[in-house]
């Protein structure tokens, strides 16, 4: 069971996924990628990594460093939906994120 972190004032947005999209989300395990970029400190990666995903501060500056030296990083594993959901999250703090 995973814990999904309780956000107060998130709007609910529709969305309409393709036939692609849909089949994808079958797929057993999907990662979420944090990529690197421009704009986020350090510290917000870490501050994020722990707040939303349940990181350690170790761990969270082990991933970004990870993403700064590679580029990016998969920062968790689970079912598309589950993905979905972190990558607006993480979106929503300016991280890039993606899934594959």
């Amino acid at each position: 069971m995973v814990n999904l972190p309780v956000i107060m004032s998130t709007q609910v947005e529709e969305q309409t996924l393709t036939l692609e999209e849909i089949l994808a989300g079958l797929k057993e395990l999907h990662r979420l990628i944090l990529w690197n970029d421009d704009v986020n400190s350090f510290d917000h990666v870490i501050y994020c990594m722990m707040k939303y995903l349940d990181y350690t501060e170790s761990q969270g500056e082990k991933i970004a460093w990870k993403v700064h030296n590679e580029g990016k990083c998969a920062v968790l594993e689970g079912s598309f939906t589950e993905m979905e959901i972190y990558r607006k999250i993480l979106q929503q703090e300016g991280l890039t994120v993606s899934v594959d």
